[in-house]
């Protein structure tokens, strides 16, 4: 199957588009506007525009649901049809579950996604969802499914994994019925295993790649057990910032709640998902985390929420989540 070019149309044209590119006055002339056309394209995300990693995309775990019809590839048209006004493939494969939106784009790069017959292997491709055939890996994926929004209070000792080869307890035991059931879900982000609380789970690739994002600031607040008796100083201290061993962070809220018989319980919010972010940041300044819960992220809310259930967001809490990512 050939490749489509970013238009979605076959590269020979896009080459008699440009013009020559060599010879005189003409190939000059013919060099300018293709320059002008890349240096107008749009950054990558916020920020500046980086490739996908090629050999992540070959290796990476492709979590299609498989769709109940498999068309044969030879009925599909072998040509990837562009839409103008369609939807980018990336964030068709994101919203699918496939991937994360970035996942996406590695799968794509190392061409294992087809449009209607034709592997497309460069980024930005505008399709129309409703009409296109999309396969992954060969297999044709579904693209409109009902979306699932849950909320998890994961219990202490639990790996935020769907499955765990060491045969730990994990998540994906906790959701094991609905994963039987067809339901394809992943969680938002991380908690470690020693961390309980809110942890978001949905088949909504988009959101759920735009809510661990750090450009989309999407704040987070934790209760922190800690051993010693936190002066109300340190709030200052934890404000303004401290510097780890991966650069600095600080929280955008902090309140000392309680102090009782060398423990403290502090309210803490802040937007970093780096890797225990919080147990480092208060281990920095002397005072170890001994239990954490997180009991919010954006404008969702752990509240009286058993550890091991789920429950299902309701429409004001979804909708909330999209607005906070621009969706």
């Amino acid at each position: 199957m050939a490749s489509a070019s970013r238009d979605g149309k076959p590269g020979r044209e896009q080459g008699r588009r440009q013009g020559p590119k060599r010879g005189g006055k003409g190939g000059g002339a013919a060099k300018k506007p293709a320059q002008q056309q890349v240096s107008s394209k749009k950054p990558h995300r916020k920020g500046a525009r980086s490739t996908p990693d090629v050999a992540s995309g070959r290796v990476r775990l492709n979590n299609a649901k498989l769709a109940r019809t498999q068309l044969s590839p030879e009925g599909d048209s072998g040509h990837a049809t562009y839409e103008a006004d369609g939807v980018r493939l990336q964030k068709v494969l994101a919203q699918a579950g496939v991937a994360s939106r970035r996942g996406a784009e590695e799968l794509i790069a190392a061409g294992r996604v087809s449009v209607d017959g034709q592997i497309v292997v460069e980024q930005g491709m505008r399709i129309n969802p409703d009409t296109s055939i999309i396969r992954v890996d060969g297999a044709r994926v579904v693209i409109d499914e009902t979306k699932q929004y849950l909320a998890l209070n994961k219990p202490k000792g639990y790996q935020s994994t769907m499955s765990d080869d060491q045969g730990r307890h994990c998540v994906g035991d906790l959701v094991a019925e609905r994963v039987m059931a067809g339901q394809r879900l992943f969680h938002v982000g991380r908690l470690d295993a020693d961390t309980e609380g809110l942890l978001l789970l949905t088949n909504d690739g988009e959101l759920a790649h735009r809510l661990m994002h750090p450009s989309y600031e999407v704040p987070k607040t934790y209760l922190a057990t800690v051993r010693g008796e936190v002066p109300r100083g340190i709030v200052r201290t934890l404000r303004d910032g401290i510097v780890l061993d991966d650069g600095p962070v600080h929280v955008d809220k902090a309140t000392v709640l309680e102090v009782h018989e060398g423990r403290s319980l502090l309210r803490l919010t802040l937007h970093e998902g780096r890797k225990r972010v919080v147990r480092r940041l208060l281990d920095e300044v002397g005072f170890p985390v001994t239990r954490l819960l997180r009991t919010d992220v954006g404008a969702v809310n752990l509240g009286e929420q058993r550890p091991g259930t789920l429950r299902v967001l309701g429409s004001d809490e979804v909708g909330a989540l999209y607005k906070s990512v621009g969706m």
